[in-house]
């Protein structure tokens, strides 16, 4: 790294969100809460992540408590007396050790795979029943499902504003329920719920407005979203600014605060054929003006697909995501699986000492470090 690093470090202000700097810890699936209760090694992970320097947490996706939400026993949920216990104590650690932590909320869908989850013998839900393009695994959900799937994000929203978090995002990218309604190759629906790029904001402007009216004006809302879907790496929901443009204003009408854009690499452009280099962040913030979050392989240099297979990724240059930053492209930074491997990677980037970070290898997932 030969640009400086300070510029990540400078505080950040909106609404009732007062961070210390710009590094935004990823949410990424532990699953380490057996019953789907966050324990004491889950507060120590997070505590860890404070001391080394994050600005603010987004924990890994957690169940809204609808019971078709989670495809995985041991991810924690959102809702019920004992998960809320288990998430006070780690509100509790991290605020001790002078931290900000929002819980992310996630429903997976027609990704829940049958058998699987804290309630095996319930089927995943989906719009139209659709995986993927040309893959139907189950029926559309009904309008009662809908309404039962949006009020749980809202009681979900509402607990972390009562535990005192300091804000919520909401899970709407990677193919999972939020996803499906946005994309065309999972909403095949012909009501209000489908149609065109707008029509198919639906779903996600009123769970939006419905967690808006849980938590009231001043909490932050945040919705991560992403062009890539897990069934397809390569789908995209809009090919031009425009259409960008036309799906973002609905969200943004809806409550969203601030956008968190999903992508693999942050440093690619998102729509090179328009002669710029803004990625997908840096498109979002010009078109709503709403603050972002940038993310996709920061501090790395290979992205997280290639390292599902068993690769290594290794410390990379700053230098691009300072550039992109200083210039204004997006105003908060996510690290993902850097944050894993160095629980104090901030602090280390803050010094100057890139030379004593760890590079990344998939073992690290077998344990909270």
């Amino acid at each position: 790294m030969t640009l400086s690093a300070a510029p990540l470090f400078t505080p950040f202000d909106f609404k009732s969100l007062h961070l210390p700097n710009r590094i935004v810890m990823a949410p990424m699936t532990r699953s380490f809460s057996p019953h789907q209760v966050p324990g004491e090694n889950v507060a120590e992970y997070y505590r860890r992540r404070v001391e080394g320097g994050v600005g603010l947490i987004i924990t890994e996706g957690t169940g809204t408590g609808h019971p078709a939400a989670l495809n995985d026993a041991n991810v924690p949920d959102f809702d019920g007396e004992a998960p809320l216990a288990g998430w006070a104590k780690v509100l509790k650690a991290v605020k001790e050790a002078g931290g900000h932590i929002m819980p992310q909320l996630w429903h997976t869908g027609l990704m829940r795979r049958p058998g699987t989850g804290p309630n095996p013998e319930i089927k995943g839900i989906g719009p139209s029943g659709i995986f993927k393009p040309g893959k139907i695994v189950g029926e559309p959900m009904t309008l009662g499902e809908i309404e039962a799937v949006i009020e749980t994000y809202a009681r979900s929203a509402a607990n972390a504003k009562r535990l005192g978090f300091d804000g919520v995002e909401i899970h709407g990218a990677h193919g999972y329920l939020i996803d499906q309604f946005f994309w065309e190759g999972t909403n095949q629906r012909s009501d209000d719920y489908g149609g065109d790029l707008v029509k198919r904001t639906r779903f996600a402007c009123e769970v939006i407005a419905a967690v808006r009216r849980a938590v009231g004006p001043d909490y932050p809302i945040i919705l991560r979203f992403s062009q890539w879907k897990q069934q397809d790496f390569e789908a995209r929901l809009a090919n031009t600014p425009a259409e960008l443009e036309r799906f973002l204003a609905p969200l943004a009408a809806s409550g969203v605060d601030i956008f968190h854009c999903s992508t693999r690499r942050f440093w690619e452009p998102e729509f090179a054929s328009e002669g710029s280099d803004l990625n997908l962040a840096g498109w979002v913030k010009k078109l709503t003006g709403k603050p972002v979050i940038s993310v996709g392989s920061v501090g790395l240099n290979a992205e997280f697909i290639a390292t599902f297979a068993g690769a290594s990724a290794i410390p990379a240059s700053l230098d691009r995501l300072i550039e992109m930053f200083e210039r204004g492209d997006f105003d908060l930074v996510a690290v993902g699986r850097a944050l894993i491997v160095n629980s104090d990677w901030p602090n280390k980037v803050r010094k100057g000492n890139l030379e004593s970070l760890k590079p990344y290898s998939p073992d690290v997932l077998k344990e909270l470090v």
